[in-house]
């Protein structure tokens, strides 16, 4: 093992107890997106406290800050999502949100703690680096089209050579990490669908335009999506996940709101999903006699790793912690703005096995029952610690 990686393996335990104590707080107090006030708070608190410059940042909620080594270089960036779910937490874990409605079902509470971390030990071996580290404590990954945009407009890319990111998993165990060139996440584009008929009486439906009976047609029909208008080899999805209509049991009604989302793992594919969705939607309405108004929600593009930041990450790992502990992960279709920065500049996103039955921390990303096996911490930190130390000191395989 390179001797600095150890080192970093050594630094990583020290600082596990207090990032320990970082995640429980900030699970407790969740923060939906673009309201992470107090989140933010905490983390310029800490990373002040690490002596790390602030930089401006024209945004509520979110924060930029930087290490610059001893020597000039490259900017290497780490990123972590800071916002939680609309999740009321079902665990019996003794520092569970504190918030009715509140949850960090999806990990960034350990993502946070994780980048706090690397920022602790890469300020104290500051005199090593040969550049700049940038931390990018994003906002709003939960809610397209997302705090990726908008901390790219405040400067968080520029002049980056290459950008990290982590991702707890619960279908991976502690100690082993996933990775994939490429596509890795879908790109994500939501949709609101009004359908507007002719109210009246449920015993004269003669005289009504019913506007749950056309959403019911609008939303089945929306099925058909993925099995005949699009290639069957470029998977997607179309899902309807809220639909709202109606004020009484014998009244028809002449509004319906319906909510979905529509996934799809090929440029091409999510260029043609809006398109469909349309003419379904108004093709439907129109057979029905209602009318629809649509609006498209621009969400994520394809997530797609680089191959030369995946070969910083394996190198890394499997100098730390051995090759068998490294695995390729399948593509899925949940999306991430990370996916904006890696438009921009190489970089990639590797899974964090957080998962031990033992413990129950074998449930679903969002699911209210969501909990994570903290010991993951050490090695998520300890890998972005060397992969930033290797990029800005020109390590090689």
């Amino acid at each position: 093992m390179l001797q600095e990686h150890s080192d970093i393996i050594k630094a990583s335990r020290r600082w596990y107890k207090k990032q320990v104590v970082w995640r429980r707080h900030l699970h407790r107090y969740p923060e939906l997106s673009w309201a992470e006030h107090e989140t933010t708070k905490f983390l310029r608190e800490r990373v002040k406290s690490f002596g790390l410059k602030i930089l401006p940042l024209k945004m509520d909620t979110g924060l930029l800050a930087e290490i610059k080594g001893n020597r000039s270089g490259p900017v290497v960036a780490v990123r972590t999502d800071i916002d939680a779910l609309p999740v009321t937490e079902q665990t019996s874990l003794r520092f569970r949100s504190k918030t009715e409605g509140r949850m960090h079902a999806c990990g960034h509470d350990m993502h946070m703690a994780t980048v706090l971390g690397v920022a602790a030990i890469l300020s104290e071996r500051r005199s090593e680096l040969n550049g700049t580290v940038r931390f990018i404590f994003q906002p709003a990954e939960e809610h397209p089209p997302g705090g990726a945009a908008p901390m790219i407009a405040n400067g968080a890319v520029e002049g980056v050579s290459m950008i990290f990111a982590l991702h707890v998993d619960p279908a991976l165990p502690v100690g082993k990490i996933g990775l994939r060139d490429g596509v890795t996440m879908a790109a994500v584009t939501d949709f609101d669908i009004v359908v507007k008929g002719v109210s009246g009486h449920a015993a004269r439906p003669q005289e009504a335009v019913d506007a749950i009976v056309t959403a019911c047609d609008i939303v089945q029909t929306l099925q058909t999506v993925a099995s005949r208008e699009i290639d069957p080899v470029a998977p997607v999805a179309v899902t309807v996940g809220r639909i709202e209509g109606g004020t009484a049991r014998n009244v028809i009604t002449d509004k319906v709101i319906i909510n979905g989302t529509a996934r799809a793992l090929s440029e091409d594919a999510s260029r043609q999903l809006p398109r469909i969705v349309k003419r379904i939607a108004r093709s439907v309405a129109k057979a029905h006699g209602a009318r629809v108004d649509i609006n498209i929600i621009p969400g994520y593009p394809v997530f797609k790793n680089h191959p030369e930041a995946n070969k910083v990450l394996t190198r890394c790992y499997a100098d730390m912690f051995g090759r068998n502990k490294i695995v390729t992960t399948p593509p899925v279709l949940g999306g991430e703005d990370f996916a904006r920065y890696l438009q921009l500049v190489p970089g990639a996103m590797f899974r964090l096995g957080c998962r031990n039955t033992k413990i129950g921390a074998d449930k679903p990303w969002h699911s209210s029952g969501f909990i994570v096996d903290e010991n993951c911490l050490l090695h998520g930190t300890a890998l972005l610690c060397a992969a930033v130390h290797d990029c800005l000191n020109g390590a090689s395989d």
